[in-house]
């Protein structure tokens, strides 16, 4: 019934439930989901990821049973406080840890400035080395390309 109610007026949790409120607005503060939240809540309580085993567990205890895990509400509580203070930084690598759109903007910028320089590096030495190569086998670089044979003078006999 609660998942029905939920789905005709989305916003009737948002004010019953404070512990749900806190972590929807840390997740919305974050700019994160909320199951997100509770993995970051997870990791900070625990030193590890949320085990496989688990997620189903929990998913559904928050999202159906409305139950809201000790250490969610305590790592929700924490955002909240930072970011009253004005300290929280939420583009801070840690609060995106599960999140793949970052790390592949974030990390990949510094891989690909790094990878187009080596590239055009390699670039460069190469046509560098092939021009070398022309001009030590050409006598002139100027037209009408003589070698140093064509131009060493012929004996009369």
């Amino acid at each position: 019934m609660n998942l029905l109610q939920t789905l005709m007026r989305p916003d009737r949790e948002e004010f019953e439930d404070s512990e749900r409120r806190d972590i929807g607005n840390a997740a919305n503060v974050l700019q994160i989901g909320e199951f997100q939240l509770l993995q970051l809540a997870y990791y900070e309580w625990f030193g590890k990821n949320l085990p496989r085993n688990k997620i189903d567990d929990l998913f559904h205890r928050y999202m159906m049973n409305a139950i809201v895990p000790y250490w969610a509400k305590h790592y929700a509580a924490q955002i909240l406080r930072l970011d009253e203070a004005g300290r929280l930084d939420i583009n801070h690598s840690n609060y995106h840890r599960y999140d793949s759109d970052y790390k592949l903007h974030k990390g990949n910028r510094v891989h690909k400035i790094l990878m187009i320089s080596l590239f055009l590096g390699f670039f460069i030495l190469g046509c560098f080395a092939i021009a070398q190569h022309e001009i030590e086998s050409v006598f002139s670089q100027f037209p009408p390309f003589l070698s140093e044979e064509e131009m060493q003078p012929t004996k009369k006999p």
